[in-house]
């Protein structure tokens, strides 16, 4: 298992955990401790903005890259096939992705700030995510929001499927975007 394997050993697959979580607790404390107070409003928002752009970006990239673009397509195959299995995408190709794609088109558009604050939002919905579809495969789920996301990431990988319910932590853009099932029809 390298270092850009799709199959990780326990440890890679926890250690993704940390960097994100510790990633997210560095650029919070930047953020608080460093940038303008006059502007702590604004990078609030930027931060929520952040965090709500992070679902349509985890919607489009499971349904479009993840669903329809070779090599990713083929590689997230072998999750459906074995859906226990530790497979993610390699951290240091998830990481180089939102510092090239979010952070560094945010900084160019504003300022070293907004850039922080919007990566911040897009990292702690990457987290979330991560987690959230790690508890859908491998957690006991004990409250109402978990059971639907396991009844809605099961329906995904249903033999045969996986052409809707894309969303893994909100199904907002599977109903905006009508990949959303209502039911699947049990077996006569």
């Amino acid at each position: 298992m390298g270092l850009f394997s799709i199959e990780h050993s326990k440890a890679a697959y926890r250690a993704d955990f940390a960097v994100y979580a510790a990633a997210i607790v560095v650029l919070a404390f930047i953020l608080v401790a460093q940038a303008p107070h006059a502007n702590w409003f604004e990078l609030l928002v930027c931060t929520a903005a952040g965090l709500a752009g992070w679902t349509l970006l985890e919607y489009g990239l499971h349904r479009f890259v993840l669903h329809g673009l070779p090599p990713f397509s083929r590689w997230h195959v072998q999750h459906h096939l074995r859906p226990s299995a530790l497979i993610c995408a390699p951290t240091l190709l998830s990481a180089s992705l939102i510092a090239g794609l979010i952070f560094a088109p945010a900084l160019l558009a504003s300022d070293a700030w907004h850039a922080l604050a919007i990566t911040l939002g897009v990292l702690a919905g990457y987290l979330a995510y991560a987690i959230t579809h790690h508890a859908t495969h491998h957690w006991r789920a004990d409250n109402a929001w978990l059971r639907q996301r396991k009844r809605c990431h099961a329906l995904h990988h249903r033999p045969g499927a996986a052409t809707d319910h894309y969303g893994v932590t909100t199904e907002f853009w599977d109903r905006i975007c009508g990949s959303r099932r209502r039911a699947v029809t049990p077996p006569a």
